[in-house]
């Protein structure tokens, strides 16, 4: 900011000098130009006086040649005097025989011997150097002619002087208006670096300290107390969603467990018909539970700013391939893991466990028996990348499933929260997608979904690589296969948490419906 304010100061600056020094510079010019004829013309007068009386009395021969000499010493130029045929009387400078059988043919002289009473005033090249040309006739009967010339050098030198003067004069405002400019524009932009800390330290989710500006001009001073209260109102607001998501995950947790423990209880004394409506009432009390997990995930996901770091998001597809590989087994899914060298990639911690958690638990209820559901790694490098461009490379990892799939429309809507497909198996919650959104922008990248070509769905999220030797990579990558249809199960105990996960281990209930 302070540098575009002194270079506004400057700008205008310059621009009225321009407007005052230019139309100066060409007067001052001009006058001086015609100074110099006028002291030539006087001069041609004053010789052309004293000619005329010197050949009235017949001392030309005598007393002209010193006069002519006297005058362009004066003048700084040279005098040449003729009678009325043209013969030289007098001349301050030798001239040569052809120069003088010449002088009558001079416009000026001619103009002067003809008696012409106006001043014959000429700028002519004598010699390779411009001259000012100026003749008077000699007495009221043209009885001879004064041709004086004044070289233009000194004109100009003059002209370049005073031009000189006032580039130098601009310079100098110039660096006045400078010193003057920057004291201003840092009185001015102190007050704008401060709430431009203050700002970026609210941004990147520390505590901004009030800005107290007491200087400065008071638009900015208003924007400093609006920006405090703006701080201070939501800084309140963030403290109390933390509030809320801390007791929420409190208060909801243990009423919805409790609720579930007595509904189990009451197996035993529920009759035959009454137990489809108590699995109902339990199925629904696990679905609550998820909502209520999934919600508080989203809360402290936006609470939150994590900043995105390398993971090994080839470890990451292997651990989870073989957690959710016996829960797979048991529905009679096959389980494929296609894994590559893609390196590292940036993400939230844990958000790549918990995007793969809700992806598989999705495709998982979408599967039919007997069908696949594949877990693949794909790493994109941008065509025609040159060694040291800076284009990021992308990794892009795929659940693909061979359920039902979904039209163009509902893959669109997908991603809203609480949305489900028409005939979506149960046990959704509408909020997995949602939060595998969030944690891929989160993360620096998006997710999609598509159509695959096994007539299933393809969830795609693509997520920045952190490798930066991953531009020499082929684009091609070469995928090794790791299918286990029969993995060996894994312990409650072994499970890993998660500080953003909303989904728990899956289990299976006695229905076949899984509840991850």
């Amino acid at each position: 900011m302070t540098r575009r304010l002194l270079f506004s100061y400057l700008s205008l600056a310059a621009l009225v000098l321009l407007c005052l020094e230019v139309p100066l510079g060409f007067v001052y010019s001009r006058g001086e130009r015609e100074r110099v004829v006028g002291l030539a013309r006087d001069e041609a007068e004053s010789v052309s006086a004293y000619a005329a009386l010197s050949v009235a009395a017949g001392r030309a021969e005598r007393d002209l040649p010193g006069r002519a000499v006297h005058c362009a010493a004066r003048v700084g130029g040279k005098v040449v005097i003729v009678d009325a045929s043209g013969t030289l009387l007098a001349t301050s400078h030798p001239l040569t025989g052809q120069a003088v059988r010449a002088l009558p043919t001079r416009p000026g002289i001619a103009a002067a011997l003809r008696g012409t009473p106006t001043v014959d005033v000429r700028t002519s090249t004598i010699g390779g150097v411009e001259y000012l040309s100026v003749a008077a006739p000699v007495g009221e009967g043209a009885r001879g002619a004064v041709w004086l010339t004044v070289p233009t050098r000194t004109v100009h030198e003059r002209v370049h002087h005073v031009w000189l003067l006032l580039a130098l004069g601009g310079l100098g405002v110039l660096a006045a208006v400078t010193l003057v400019g920057f004291g201003i524009a840092r009185w001015t932009g102190r007050p704008i670096r401060e709430l431009e800390r203050a700002t970026h330290a609210l941004a990147d989710g520390g505590c901004a300290e009030p800005v107290t500006i007491t200087k400065g001009p008071p638009e900015v001073r208003r924007l400093a107390a609006a920006f405090n209260r703006t701080a201070a109102r939501l800084a309140h607001l963030l403290d109390s969603q933390h509030a809320f998501a801390g007791e929420a995950s409190h208060q909801l947790k243990t009423p919805l467990a409790a609720l579930r423990l007595r509904l189990e209880n009451l197996e035993p004394n529920v009759s035959a018909r009454g137990q489809g409506s108590l699995a109902a009432a339990v199925t629904e009390t696990d679905r609550l539970s998820r909502m209520v997990e999934g919600l508080l995930a989203m809360a402290r996901l936006e609470e939150d700013a994590v900043t995105p770091g390398p993971v090994d998001v080839g470890a990451v597809c292997a651990e989870r391939h073989r957690t959710w590989g016996a829960l797979f087994e048991q529905q009679g899914v096959a389980l494929v893991l296609f894994a590559g060298s893609v390196g590292p990639v940036l993400a939230v911690p844990g958000a790549v466990e918990q995007i793969l958690d809700n992806l598989l638990s999705n495709a998982l209820r979408a599967s039919p028996s007997g069908s696949t559901v594949t877990i693949e790694l794909r790493l994109l490098v941008p065509a025609r990348r040159a060694l040291r461009d800076s284009r990021p490379c992308w990794v892009d990892l795929h659940v693909t499933d061979e359920g039902p799939g979904m039209t163009p429309d509902q893959r669109h809507r997908a991603f809203d929260r609480f949305w489900r497909a028409p005939g979506a198996p149960k046990g959704g919650t509408g909020l997995g997608l949602s939060l595998v959104q969030r944690l891929a922008h989160a993360s620096g990248g998006e997710a999609r979904l598509q159509a695959a070509a096994t007539g299933g769905l393809d969830a795609v999220v693509r997520l920045p690589s952190a490798d930066p030797s991953a531009g020499g990579h082929p684009a091609v990558i070469d995928l090794i296969g790791l299918i286990a249809r029969a993995p060996e199960p894994t312990t409650a105990a072994a499970q890993p948490r998660h500080n953003l996960s909303m989904t728990r281990q899956p289990r299976v209930p006695e229905g076949g419906n899984p509840r991850p």
